[in-house]
């Protein structure tokens, strides 16, 4: 109750307007459950528990929404596969929700860009049920949704405080004597439930099951009704019925129990609702009722017998046996196709693409070029850590093409805290020859150069600075309205929340007001509404015309290349490059990188195969067969 979950909650904040994918085993697959669970209920988007294997054999599932992997001591290798395959087919957020520090997971997490990391070390040590873990995670998770939704209250200090129907769970759990000790002699159970508690069924099955304490099944109060109710006509002595209510389904569940055979025993946990508090209860309540059965069979299911082909079992090296799904198209063809909303059902034969494709990677690799412009969010550094520079690596790919001679310049939305940045990593030798394109072009000049403002404002800008306010004000999620005047005003929401979508709610309000629309473009963090005649491809027409450069010997890069991206300039470019989202025209804004790397990992694909002169030039060297990497 005292980790902080600031973090954890901005994750699922960030997720509040996507479906989500939860993945884990076992008791992690409880976790998993919960918070979809209370994904769906408190955002209205559908959500799916998955096991590791489901993501393993068709990682697509977790191309279009953000994932959560779940992992108590991040050991298990189903988990880690299932990281490797997630994140190298999906353009969303992936999150590890873990309770150790060191692991293989972890480890897994270190080597992949864009995977953040939400770890509570577990003070007690888990048993083979792993219900320390489970509850501290389950716990986070309902306070995490609890909050966000305005309560910080909603989970007392003390599992004391819990209560299932009018009872303790302590009196509930000693309520239950007698139809443990006929579960026990039947050796079977229905657990029979809301939809709106399925994690506690879920996690009551996976415990008597792991366990090898009863048979259970599992069917919500009308699928049992669907022809399971033949079990109590024909094998009334060999079953139980456990029913998980809330108060929608106390009377249905009155009706069904009055209908049952009276030789059947039955036993109601009744749940005060299916908020994240009454979740948690009855998590905690079904697990002594686990408890109370496995006394009755004199065992102690946190410490059984593992056989030595059950470890074996569990530490089966997944990759060796499980191959990784094939490609039907390259990587390159099929971010084209997504960006153009060709996904399913398309054509088999797709020569039109390929064509393009083929025709696009010709002319690049020919062409010879003098000069290149990249974006810097999510380009040249990590779009998740904002305030960090470029690494190591991408400093080095930039040291050795200026002092080979080659242009280079940045267009950024940003200001100076780019020149900040670039302080820390770069000497001034090289500063001084690098050209930056700032608040999206409309302030050039070297990292070296002293940003001053022109004086004056853009009537504009001023305009849409109001017309944000009031956005705010009516509870639009935007975290901050920076106006520059006279380039732009960005107009940032909170972190992870789908910038695509906002778009049109503030592009509605300029249109409600009579401004342009024209100038409004996206990126992963923020809105921008830019002053007319300002965009990145200054920094381009800048360096033509300076330098002397032929068009056609500048190359540019970007993430965010599908208008309204805010580097369609950059990507509508003759020869461009992307290194996320492509652009829509098929000759040109191709993201020929692997499927599986994107933004700074994409960007580091092409600069490894930039092959520069010594004579102030560079060629670009990418054939078919990096593509289909995976």
């Amino acid at each position: 109750m005292h980790e902080d979950v600031s973090r954890l909650k901005q994750a699922i904040a960030g997720a509040s307007e996507s479906s989500i994918i939860g993945v884990g085993s076992g008791g992690s697959f409880t976790v998993a459950s919960l918070l979809c669970s209370l994904h769906e209920s408190y955002t209205g988007r559908v959500s799916r528990p998955s096991t590791p294997l489901e993501i393993i054999c068709n990682p697509t599932l977790a191309s279009s929404s953000p994932v959560f992997l779940v992992s108590a001591e991040g050991k298990n290798p189903d988990i880690t596969e299932a990281l490797e395959r997630a994140r190298h087919h999906s353009a969303r957020p992936v999150h590890v929700l873990t309770n150790r520090t060191s692991s293989p997971l972890m480890e897994g997490v270190s080597l992949l860009s864009d995977v953040s990391a939400h770890v509570f070390e577990l003070q007690e040590k888990d048993g083979y049920l792993a219900t320390n873990s489970l509850l501290l995670d389950a716990v986070l998770v309902a306070r995490a949704y609890s909050e966000l939704d305005g309560n910080p209250n909603a989970l007392p200090a003390s599992m004391d405080e819990l209560r299932i129907g009018n009872q303790t769970i302590a009196q509930w759990v000693a309520s239950a004597q007698e139809f443990v000790e006929a579960t026990a002699q039947r050796g079977a159970i229905v657990a029979t439930y809301s939809p709106l508690l399925h994690p506690i069924a879920a996690d009551l099955e996976s415990k008597l099951s792991e366990g090898a304490l009863l048979h259970c099944q599992l069917a919500d109060l009308r699928s049992f009704a669907h022809g399971r109710h033949l079990w109590l006509a024909e094998r009334p002595q060999d079953i139980t019925i456990l029913a998980l209510i809330e108060p929608s389904l106390e009377g249905l569940w009155t009706k069904m129990s009055a209908l049952f055979p009276a030789e059947v025993p039955t036993l109601a946990m009744p749940l005060a609702g299916s908020s994240p508090r009454d979740l948690i209860v009855g998590l905690i309540g079904q697990m002594h009722l686990v408890r109370l059965i496995a006394e009755r069979f004199g065992k102690d299911p946190g410490q059984p017998e593992v056989p030595q082909f059950g470890r074996d079992l569990y530490y089966i090296d997944l990759p060796k046996v499980i191959p990784p799904p094939g490609e039907r198209v390259s990587a390159a063809e099929q971010s084209k196709y997504d960006v153009i909303g060709a996904r399913w059902p398309s054509q088999r034969r797709r020569s039109d693409m390929t064509r393009a494709r083929d025709a696009f990677i010709n002319s690049l690799t020919e062409q010879r070029f003098q000069a290149i412009v990249f974006d810097y969010d999510g380009t040249l550094t990590a779009s998740q850590r904002r305030t960090s520079p470029p690494t190591e690596h991408i400093v080095r790919h930039i040291k050795r093409l200026v002092e080979a001679g080659v242009r280079v310049g940045i267009a950024s939305g940003r200001g100076d805290s780019i020149q900040e940045e670039l302080e820390r990593v770069l000497p001034e030798a090289i500063r001084e020859r690098l050209l930056l394109g700032l608040y999206n072009g409309g302030w050039i000049g070297t990292a070296t150069t002293p940003l001053e403002l022109p004086p004056g404002t853009v009537e504009f800008l001023s305009h849409v600075t109001r017309i944000a306010q009031k956005l705010k004000s009516l509870g639009v999620p935007i975290e901050r309205i920076k106006p520059t005047h006279p380039y732009q005003v960005s107009i940032r929401f909170r972190d992870g929340l789908p910038t695509d979508r906002m778009w049109f709610v503030v592009a509605d309000a300029l249109r409600q007001a009579g401004l342009t629309t024209s100038t409004m473009f996206t990126s992963k963090h923020s809105v921008d509404v830019l002053a007319p005649g300002i965009s990145k491809s200054g920094l381009i027409a800048h360096i033509i015309q300076t330098d002397r450069i032929d068009p056609h010997q500048v190359l540019t890069m970007g993430d965010q290349g599908a208008w309204p991206g805010n580097d369609v300039s950059l990507l509508e470019h003759r020869f461009s490059l992307s290194v996320d989202m492509p652009s829509r025209r098929l000759d040109r804004g191709w993201k020929l990188a692997p499927g599986h790397k994107r933004d700074v990992d994409a960007t580091l694909w092409y600069l490894d195969r930039l092959q520069t002169d010594g004579n102030g030039y560079f060629g670009v060297s990418v054939s078919h067969e990096p593509l289909s990497e995976q």
